[in-house]
């Protein structure tokens, strides 16, 4: 077996690759964002008045990083903090006015990177490439409750 034929060394070229797609669209639209704010931007979204660790949770980031990522979301003025009725010491995050704006411009362009990151494959080979990966990555995710949440809801579709 090759390193061209490693699971491992493939996924980590397909991530180069995905996170160029993203950068270089989103560049081109004036928008500075990295993939993982846009999983962020998208969990506040869906989950309105969720903490940080939630959103950790929710898109497998590591909980003592998210908070940066929270930061600059903040400082753009795409996301507001606010201490939580029902725990003092929890922030709640909500989508500000101009982040519901900046994530609705975005959704055309992440789908479009969807599609290019996956060009080579037929629409059959795609819907089969992530259900395998969505297998693969909520069975290594400990089952966490978040991803059984996202798997179970992404089997409905």
């Amino acid at each position: 077996m090759t390193i061209f034929d490693m699971a491992g060394h493939l996924i980590r070229r397909l991530h180069q690759q995905s996170t160029y797609l993203f950068a270089q669209r989103t560049q081109a639209a004036g928008i500075d964002l990295t993939p993982v704010q846009y999983a962020a931007l998208e969990a506040i979204n869906t989950r309105p008045a969720t903490d940080q660790a939630r959103v950790a949770e929710i898109i497998g980031y590591d909980r003592a990083t998210i908070g940066g990522v929270i930061d600059r979301l903040e400082k753009k003025g795409w996301i507001s903090r606010v201490v939580s009725d029902r725990d003092r010491r929890a922030r709640e995050l909500t989508l500000t006015g101009e982040g519901r704006q900046v994530l609705s411009a975005l959704h055309p362009i992440v789908q479009a990177v969807q599609q290019d990151i996956l060009h080579p494959l037929s629409e059959a080979e795609r819907e089969c490439f992530v259900s395998l990966a969505r297998k693969v990555v909520w069975q290594g995710d400990n089952a966490s409750d978040a991803g059984d949440v996202e798997q179970k809801s992404s089997n409905t579709r």
